[in-house]
């Protein structure tokens, strides 16, 4: 398939504004992110990308004092798991207990769970906090028995875990069909069972569940929109875990997840991405 490769520039440029960056392009189709001294490189498949739609996301920005600026050419053919291997996606250590990887890694440390992925974007891998964030919450939560959904799910890896945890049954739900196929792959590598994946955002959870436990790992804004179809389609006493945005946006997710029932327990944090966890 063919790729465009972007170069964004950020100003100023730090390493908040670039995570931010690589969210914000996450939910337009981009699939892999570079970091560099500027800004970042990104990619996307050449029939997904939609200019207008680019300009639009970057325009609601969500830090108001940076300025981004870009340019792009198709990208050359090329092997993409090998320019992982090369510049960014190294196997990773959580919590002393699970070792996320890909299959051209060797040498990979021993963990209690060991979970293999192929990915193309940077957001899934576990390296970003709040990914990482979450793994810590589902490596200390009792998933024994449990059914799941791992909304926004991207490479699944989120699903994946819950079940290698004991979860019944997961539900993995995305917008992007690439993060489907990409999740029914990586499923297949790590040959767990009884995980649901499907193409929808939120409206689609009438029909699904209720569940035990809710994660959601997508951005400030759309969990404040969808916390009503999460909390409706919740079990009493189920769990809802959320990160996506930073600890100076807790009040407003607290906020908002109290008027749909929930109880706030506690919260995580990590270089100023924080992860929260309700019970209904």
């Amino acid at each position: 398939m063919k790729y465009l490769a972007f170069k964004f520039q950020t100003m100023p440029c730090t390493e908040i504004a670039n995570d931010v960056l690589s969210a914000v392009l996450a939910e337009v189709g981009f699939e892999s992110f570079v970091e560099q001294a500027d800004g970042i490189d990104a990619y996307i498949q050449q029939t997904l990308f939609d200019e207008q739609a680019l300009k639009e996301a970057l325009e609601d920005f969500p830090l108001p004092d940076t300025e981004i600026a870009y340019t792009y050419e198709e990208a050359e053919d090329k092997d993409w798991n090998e320019e992982w291997e090369k510049n960014f996606f190294q196997p990773i250590v959580i919590g002393d207990r699970c070792v996320i990887h890909s299959t051209f890694h060797q040498d990979v440390p021993q963990a209690e769970y060991d979970i293999v992925i192929n990915p193309q974007m940077a957001f899934g891998t576990g390296h970003h906090e709040t990914t990482s964030l979450i793994i810590g919450e589902l490596l200390e939560h009792d998933l024994t028995g449990k059914n799941v959904l791992d909304m926004g799910c991207g490479t699944s890896i989120l699903a994946i875990l819950a079940r290698m945890r004991g979860a019944s049954s997961c539900t993995a739900i995305d917008i992007d069909d690439w993060c489907v196929r990409n999740s029914l792959e990586n499923i297949g590598l790590n040959h767990v069972d009884h995980i649901r994946v499907c193409l929808g955002d939120a409206s689609t959870l009438a029909d699904k569940g209720p569940f035990d436990v809710v994660i959601a790992n997508i951005n400030r804004n759309i969990l404040l929109a969808d916390m009503q179809h999460y909390a409706a389609r919740m079990n009493p006493s189920a769990t809802l875990l959320m990160s996506g945005f930073y600890v100076e946006d807790i009040p407003a997710i607290r906020a908002e997840a109290e008027r749909n029932g929930l109880t706030f327990i506690a919260h995580r944090e990590k270089n100023r991405w924080a992860a929260v966890k309700f019970v209904r």
